[in-house]
């Protein structure tokens, strides 16, 4: 397969992804909405954060990443805790509920991709989850680039 076949194959591939892991979400009962889980497990790993450095890591802008929060603010999964040193901002914070249902929900996923992958051998599921990592740092530092 040369160069051209391989990223006409590759665009496919990913359209069909994005297809599919929509369906996969479609079960609202079980799931958190892509926005909820990103901007939560964001907060899982970076702690306490202000609504601008959110709408960086999440490639988002303030007021989507306001909105979201807000939902999420509402359900108890996220709590807003007032910037001490400038009163008008604030940083947001994952809540003990947001902590649980998020473990919840991580493991759920998990075990989906997990019976997805069961007749991948080890080596087939390290490079794809590699591969796919670098994938998605360079399409992150390729938007960072084209958003500065």
């Amino acid at each position: 397969m040369n160069n051209t076949d391989a990223i006409d194959q590759l665009e496919v591939e990913m359209a069909l992804l994005a297809r599919r892991i929509t369906a996969m979400a479609a079960d609202k009962k079980k799931a958190f909405h892509r926005s909820a889980y990103l901007l939560l497990r964001t907060l899982d790993n970076h702690g306490e954060t202000g609504v601008k450095r959110l709408a960086t890591l999440l490639q988002l802008d303030i007021s989507t990443v306001s909105r979201q929060a807000a939902l999420l603010e509402k359900d108890n999964l996220i709590i807003r805790i007032p910037n001490p040193a400038d009163k008008r901002s604030y940083y947001y914070k994952i809540s003990e509920d947001g902590v649980k249902q998020l473990a919840v929900y991580k493991q759920r996923r998990k075990a989906i991709f997990s019976q997805m992958l069961k007749d991948w051998s080890e080596q087939d599921q390290a490079d794809f989850s590699r591969l796919l990592q670098k994938f998605n740092q360079t399409a992150h530092a390729m938007y960072q680039d084209n958003h500065k």
